[in-house]
């Protein structure tokens, strides 16, 4: 084993036990950079995911990509490098000792200005498995997290040094076992950069008919080769990616925007509310109304049989 790789308990977790004090997601003053803490274990939940650093100082983490899982704690970290539509599970976490860690959005911009000054070769299509993989952690990355960390206890320096430190945690991700996967999105002429393209165009236009071939010529890919990156590097077909999204954001309006189940369904592109609700169902667990009851702390009412039927 490489001697730089941590196989002690994270220190970043007193720095992030200081600022968030209760269970939940919590932003902070610097730009892409969320801490999370956990107090009990939780089974897969539905999540996206962005282009994303993610660590784990205490406890343990699972992300689920079309039913491969990629668990995560204080040694190992995790990397995104497309916005994957996943299950976030906590598997170790009590209110003892809560699983804390941060999330930090990556910047293609970044990573591609220091390929480019560092002279690191661009990775190209050889792409092997999905847009997330597990990393191990070096004591060069955790040193550079822990000066972003710090920089929350001294707001007024936050806006001149973030930046430094962004960019050192890139490079440093640039230089980990991760770095050909991070370096696929950035080169222009390769296939993980055309499908993040093609999943920009999905999530401003998830609404509207999809037509494969179109979607495909937009990114200058054949429909087959656009299919089949897509899937490997997604765990989805592109149609399945859309109907992820729409179901979402449908849950989005029927929770926040107090949405019925047929105006939401008809909001996201579907034809036939029932459709919408046999979908619903499959992804959630749940019919849309006895779901957003579910979250919204209620006690849903006894579903109608025909919505129950149309749940699963």
């Amino acid at each position: 084993m490489n001697p730089s790789q941590i196989q002690s308990p994270s220190p970043l977790a007193a720095v992030i036990d200081r600022h968030v004090g209760e269970p939940g997601d919590c932003a902070t003053a610097i730009p892409g950079l969320a801490l999370f803490r956990r107090d009990q274990v939780t089974p897969p939940s539905v999540c996206m995911v962005e282009p994303s650093l993610i660590l784990v100082a205490r406890g343990e983490k699972s992300l689920w990509i079309g039913g491969e899982g990629y668990p995560y704690d204080p040694s190992r970290f995790l990397v995104t490098s497309l916005d994957l539509p996943a299950n976030s599970e906590v598997v170790i976490a009590s209110a003892e000792q809560p699983c804390i860690g941060l999330v930090l959005k990556l910047d293609v911009s970044i990573l591609a200005e220091l390929i480019a000054k560092v002279g690191l070769p661009p990775a190209r299509d050889r792409m092997q498995g999905k847009g997330a993989g597990i990393g191990s952690m070096t004591e060069p990355l955790e040193t550079a997290v822990g000066r972003l960390l710090a920089l929350l206890d001294e707001p007024e320096a936050i806006p001149v040094l973030a930046p430094l430190v962004l960019r050192e945690i890139h490079y440093r991700l640039l230089h980990s076992d991760q770095s050909a996967r991070l370096r696929q999105i950035t080169a222009v002429d390769g296939q993980g950069y055309r499908i993040a393209k093609a999943i920009d165009w999905l999530k401003l236009n998830f609404s509207t008919p999809l037509r494969i071939d179109e979607l495909a010529a937009r990114v200058q890919m054949s429909a087959p080769t656009f299919h089949h990156h897509f899937r490997q590097l997604t765990a989805m077909s592109p149609l399945q990616y859309q109907k992820w999204l729409r179901l979402n954001e449908a849950r989005r309006l029927m929770l926040n925007e107090r949405l019925d189940v047929s105006r939401a369904a008809f909001a996201v592109g579907y034809e036939s509310p029932s459709q919408f609700s046999r979908e619903y169902g499959r992804l959630f667990g749940a019919a849309p109304r006895h779901d957003i009851a579910l979250l919204r702390g209620q006690v849903p009412e006894t579903m109608p049989s025909g919505e129950a039927a149309q749940a699963y």
